[in-house]
Parts: structure tokens; C-alpha cells; sequence
């Protein structure tokens, strides 16, 4: 997904149709007031359904924020940036995430809108509800799939922060020139966002000590 020119400025035009176009917009504020709900509402059913202890029901809830990382991770390496020679997969893979890495500061493109969101998650309970049933602890999908949707949530909000605002904390720094070194230098290393631990764990994290800081190149990403 190498191009010319990253535009500062303006958003990809995906379909043709005006409507669905829209439906490939959205706004960080309503992914997570559609979330929101569904995860109270899951770690309520937990406990009063399956009369899941709370300190197992907050274990599994922080289990699958941490799988929410690496599947982050898997999807963002070898999912969003898969190479084909087909042109039909080529333009699948842009309307994903290619479009992003060309128009870096479309902020209503940094989350995946709410009708393919619902789709996916919906698809994802679902496998983790089989998964359950077959290993016997099917009730721990409604534990579990909280976990990795608030990781989600807590991932596309730093995907913005990190596009739109200066790191808050020196100690964030690292994260930040992680993501903005895997758009303006190299689009093959650097796939974590919400953590750079799997970029640590496969041996694709930048080695940021040796990474002169090119704040001009950087600038170019921010909003």
C-alpha cells in the first residue's frame, strides 16, 4: 500500500453510492455508546444467569482484553496489509484499511463503522459462544467477549488519540512513534496500536533508540 502522496487533507471516496458511503463513517462517540450496553449488559447477565463469581467474571473480562491485543495485531498484519496481485482483493484491502494509510487524517474513518462492526462482533460472539459450548464453559463467552470488545474500544480511541493529539505522557511516547514510524517509514513493522507487545513478541517493533525523530514527517500525519 505504497503511495505517492499521503493527503493531508479530505477522505477516500469508496463507493459510488452516496448511502453506502455513509455507512463507512462514523464517529468514535457512537461505536462506544453502541458498546457500551452491550458490555454492561453481558457481565450482568454473567453474574445473574450463569451466577458467575465476580472475581471469575473479572479474570475473564481481563483475559479477553489481552487476546483483543493479539488479535489486533494478527488482523492488522497479516489481514489489513495482505498482498495480492488480484485487483479485487486489492481494492477489499483499500476500502479496509488502505484508504486509511492514504488520507491518515479522515478521523471518521479510525473506527470501523456500526453496521460492518456489528456484523463482525456478532460473527466473533458467536465463535467464542461454539468454542465455549465445545469446551464445556460456554458461559464464559459473556465474560470473555466484554473484555475484547472494551479492548477494541479502548484500541480505536488510541488509534485517534494518536492521530490527533501529542502523546499525554512521556511514557507513551514509544507507542506513538511506533504507529506514526509504520505510516510514514515502513507500513511492515509496527502493527501494534493499542500496545506494542506483539511487536516486541514477532520481532516488528521499531527500534525507536536508533529512529531519528523526523518531526516534520510526523506533523504531515497530524490533525
Amino acid at each position: 500500500m505504497k503511495f505517492e502522496k499521503i493527503h493531508n487533507k479530505g477522505q477516500a471516496q469508496l463507493f459510488k453510492n452516496q448511502y453506502l458511503e455513509y455507512l463507512t463513517k462514523t464517529h468514535p462517540l457512537v461505536i462506544w455508546g453502541m458498546y457500551l450496553p452491550i458490555i454492561g449488559y453481558m457481565l450482568y447477565y454473567s453474574k445473574t444467569h450463569f451466577e458467575m463469581p465476580v472475581g471469575v467474571i473479572t479474570g475473564t473480562f481481563f483475559a479477553g482484553i489481552f487476546f483483543w491485543t493479539f488479535f489486533e495485531y494478527i488482523m492488522h498484519r497479516w489481514v489489513f496489509h495482505f498482498v495480492s496481485e488480484k485487483e479485487s482483493t486489492q481494492k477489499i484491502i483499500y476500502v479496509m484499511h488502505g484508504n486509511h494509510h492514504e488520507y491518515p487524517r479522515d478521523k471518521e474513518r479510525l473506527f470501523m463503522p456500526p453496521v460492518p462492526s456489528l456484523i463482525i462482533s456478532s460473527v466473533l460472539f458467536s465463535l467464542f459462544w461454539l468454542i465455549g459450548m465445545a469446551l464445556g464453559i460456554r458461559e464464559f463467552a459473556f465474560a470473555f467477549f466484554p473484555g475484547f470488545i472494551f479492548g477494541y474500544l479502548v484500541y480505536g480511541s488510541m488509534h485517534y488519540a494518536i492521530h490527533a493529539w501529542n502523546p499525554p505522557y512521556k511514557w507513551m511516547k514509544g507507542l506513538w512513534r511506533n504507529h506514526h514510524l509504520h505510516h510514514y517509514k515502513n507500513e511492515h513493522q509496527g502493527f501494534g496500536v493499542s500496545s506494542t507487545l506483539w511487536d516486541h513478541v514477532f520481532g516488528t517493533m521499531f527500534d525507536l533508540k536508533k529512529e531519528k525523530e523526523d518531526k516534520e514527517a510526523v506533523k504531515k500525519l497530524m490533525y
